[in-house]
């Protein structure tokens, strides 16, 4: 399309608006009918570990967004000469679970409780026995139950309990509502309803009998992918656009986690497929055909945007480290009076690791600046180490980062291998993959799997998100065949098969690595 046409979509409110709160930025992605992106923004934020927990401010999740808007109706005037108005629908997405938990006057009972939190281990581990179903610590039923065995006085206030991409939805719209994929975080989903599990959430109400409310009207309602979610109400659009330019009635989908607008932008939502999602944190999610033989506490079991059951190995350290040296080179670069660029830091810390030997030289890395639950740590202590016949490089030492950005994931994926999953295509989105072929190669090691990568991977979960606000306007048809048949008919596609030398460089990496897991928990016991 040229960008006459494109200036035409625009002023008829023919294009699909998707906002993601990420980890560590905030993407507005405008589409096209032809899912094309036609203009794009985004605003950089960093988490705030206060008093014991990770956490976003809430008006930092207002002035970001407003910023990523402004942006984006900045570029598209930019670009195409007309004053963005209007969109035909719109949805939004965040990271995934946590804990947002308001009163009757929808008030902030406590600061935000982000999924990165490894603070709910005596509920997680108490609901997962009594509910013989694994209940992650970050997910939002934990930190709940987690506040009532601490006896926090704001529980008995609780009016509303949803996630930041419920919490968002609901102050432009005012529906209490969540996509079935980000409330399969909340709490345990019957995928044979697509709702929440109704023999659990009896289990919880007599767990919480002293409370003056019942876990069912707390909880946000559940809602299929292709549902009515709601409009921007008047007082959202303002909220959104403080000029008021931006118009108010516009449908919204219903809101998502990064973990279901990862599989809507990989394709990754039928039996069988499976996405790895390589950013601030990663996970791996396959969607099953048949349900596990056991609990595994390393194994979420959460749902498609449709509400399919899917297997989930969530880690929440991954690239940080890698971010945080890039960091320590550009100031040396600095130091020595070059003028950094990031893009080609970054490029050349990727394909350097590949001309590393294969078992990263002996070197061991661990990347947890957080706890990582699939390991058993509730605290984290970036640290490296090498014996004296390590072989000290840059590329022995960048391949230690990537492989060790996936080591935890490959812990709870080769328990998949075990239970006989089967996996048609594994598609892998993120940072980690923007640099060609590294980050994909090592996956496939890592994973033992042949890892492929769109060009549309780049744009994310933004991009899935403006898809499921498409969709909710054209479900004529279940979102795997839109998915196939529209979205990704004639989308080009990289696959990398894994090569032998790798598995078994990354393997012999592996030993070392769960060897020194007490050398990491030394670290998070005495380095304080």
């Amino acid at each position: 399309m040229d960008k006459n046409e494109i200036k035409s979509l625009i002023e008829n409110a023919k294009t699909y608006l998707g906002i993601e709160l990420g980890s560590t930025r905030i993407k507005a992605v405008l589409i096209a009918p032809d899912y094309t992106t036609i203009a794009s923004s985004d605003y950089g934020w960093e988490n705030k570990y206060e008093n014991s927990y990770w956490t976003y401010h809430m008006e930092d999740v207002w002035t970001g967004l407003q910023s990523v808007f402004a942006s984006l109706v900045q570029n598209v005037k930019t670009e195409y000469d007309v004053t963005l108005k209007r969109v035909a629908s719109m949805g939004f997405s965040a990271m995934m679970h946590g804990y947002i938990a308001l009163d009757k006057d929808n008030n902030l009972l406590v600061p935000f409780r982000t999924w990165r939190n490894t603070t709910t281990g005596k509920a997680a581990a108490e609901l997962t026995q009594k509910f013989n179903f694994n209940i992650p610590q970050r997910w939002s039923i934990a930190h709940l139950y987690q506040a009532m065995l601490n006896n926090e006085k704001h529980t008995q206030n609780i009016s509303f309990l949803t996630t930041l991409a419920g919490y968002v939805h609901y102050m432009l719209t005012g529906k209490k509502v969540l996509g079935i994929g980000e409330a399969s975080g909340m709490f345990p989903i019957d995928s044979e309803i697509n709702d929440y599990n109704n023999q659990m959430l009896d289990i919880f109400d007599d767990l919480a009998k002293d409370m003056p409310w019942k876990i069912r009207d707390i909880l946000p309602k559940v809602l299929n992918a292709g549902e009515n979610a709601g409009v921007l109400t008047v007082e959202g659009a303002k909220l959104l656009d403080p000029t008021g330019t931006f118009e108010a009635n516009i449908p919204l989908c219903p809101p998502e986690g990064d973990a279901g607008t990862g599989m809507v932008a990989t394709n990754a939502v039928a039996v069988r497929t499976g996405n790895v999602s390589a950013g601030t944190s990663i996970f791996g999610m396959i969607v099953l055909e048949k349900e596990l033989s056991k609990v595994y506490e390393e194994i979420d079991m959460v749902t498609t945007p449709t509400g399919k059951p899917v297997a989930m190995v969530h880690c929440n350290n991954c690239t940080n480290e890698i971010n945080a040296w890039a960091n320590v080179f550009k100031d040396f670069l600095i130091s020595i009076g070059q003028t950094p660029d990031m893009n080609k830091i970054f490029t050349a810390m990727f394909t350097e690791a590949l001309k590393g030997e294969i078992d990263a030289g002996g070197l061991l890395l661990y990347n947890y600046l957080s706890g990582e639950p699939v390991t058993g740590l509730t605290e984290g202590r970036p640290l490296f180490v090498r014996t004296p016949e390590g072989k000290l490089n840059f590329s022995n030492f960048m391949r230690a980062q990537l492989y060790s950005a996936l080591a935890t994931l490959k812990i709870g994926m080769d328990i998949l291998v075990n239970e006989n999953v089967a996996i048609d295509k594994l598609l892998g989105h993120g940072g980690y993959f923007k640099t060609p072929v590294v980050g994909q190669r090592l996956m496939a090691a890592a994973t033992n799997a042949p890892v492929s990568v769109m060009e549309t991977a780049s744009e994310g979960g933004a991009w899935g998100m403006a898809i499921l606000a498409a969709y909710m306007l054209e479900n004529s048809q279940t979102l795997e065949d839109y998915l196939d048949n529209k979205v990704f008919a004639n989308q080009p596609v990289t696959t990398i098969e894994p090569q032998q030398e790798d598995i078994q460089g990354f393997n012999h990496f592996m030993k070392n690595y769960i060897s020194g897991l007490e050398i990491e928990k030394s670290a998070c016991a005495n380095l304080k």
